[in-house]
């Protein structure tokens, strides 16, 4: 008897409920064979269970409370096993024309929502041609996408030099230049000196514009390190990377997304 291959599935990640169902349901009518594996209603949930189902397709709204589609895009690519392919990612988007050729521009399909039949159609038609290309989902490639697919550009500010951080009941007065490396806490940042730690309310979103590109270098989601204060880069026997650092004891993982930093030269 002949083999009929698995059919294709998807997970939808998206916040809005109405826009969700009616999604889910334009794209069963427009692809038959596709099965919608689930729905996630925010970015946190969009990579636990896309991590859980390993679906072939993910439609990743831009715009959701707590994490957007780009960083859980992001964290999925860190967390994702070696084996299945990573999922074709597709954005759904409310963004202007600035933003969608930035997404062309980086081989990432996106919807712009509400999405219409012939657009819909269209990105189908792209997905399906790509299921077919088992050999150009590679992890490396969907990293690579991810990296040039940068937030806009804002004005630029002011570089910081001191940081105003509590320690107990103090307020610690600390440069920039002893920070060995900012580390995100659920509300906090920890700024990690040689010496010892303190807390800032600033997000390490609106921590990093502050900071001199040339000198702080993400490595992590979470993680910023000072790259004078770095000895090392090592990898273990499961060829994960990670940093030796010059003052302190502990060592910095560094996330896929951010390996190629540390390539040699």
């Amino acid at each position: 008897m002949p083999t009929t291959s698995p059919p294709v599935r998807a997970l939808i990640a998206e916040d809005e409920v109405l826009l969700a169902d009616a999604l889910s349901a334009q794209l069963q009518r427009l692809w038959p064979g596709l099965e919608i594996a689930g729905i996630a209603p925010n970015g946190m949930a969009a990579v636990e269970q896309a991590l859980a189902l390993q679906p072939d397709v993910l439609f990743l709204d831009i715009r959701m409370p707590g994490q957007s589609g780009l960083e859980a895009a992001r964290e999925l690519a860190d967390e994702w096993p070696d084996k299945p392919p990573f999922p074709l990612l597709v954005f759904v988007t409310a963004y202007d024309d600035y933003a969608i050729q930035a997404f062309e521009q980086a081989a990432l399909d996106y919807v712009l929502k509400p999405a219409n039949d012939e657009r819909l159609a269209l990105t189908i038609a792209r997905l399906q041609a790509r299921l077919k290309e088992t050999n150009d989902r590679g992890l490396e490639q969907v990293l690579a996408r991810l990296r040039g697919l940068t937030p806009a550009a804002t004005a630029p500010q002011e570089r910081l030099r001191m940081i105003r951080a509590a320690v107990g009941n103090q307020i610690r007065l600390i440069p920039v230049d002893d920070v060995v490396y900012f580390e995100a806490t659920d509300k906090y940042v920890n700024v990690v000196t040689a010496d010892g730690e303190a807390l800032i309310r600033t997000s390490l979103k609106e921590l990093i514009p502050q900071l001199d590109p040339e000198r702080f270098w993400q490595v992590h989601r979470g993680t910023v390190v000072q790259i004078a204060g770095v000895a090392a880069a090592q990898r273990d026997d499961a060829g994960k990377l990670s940093l030796k650092l010059r003052k302190r004891p502990e060592m910095l993982a560094v996330s896929r997304l951010f390996a190629h930093l540390f390539r040699q030269m």
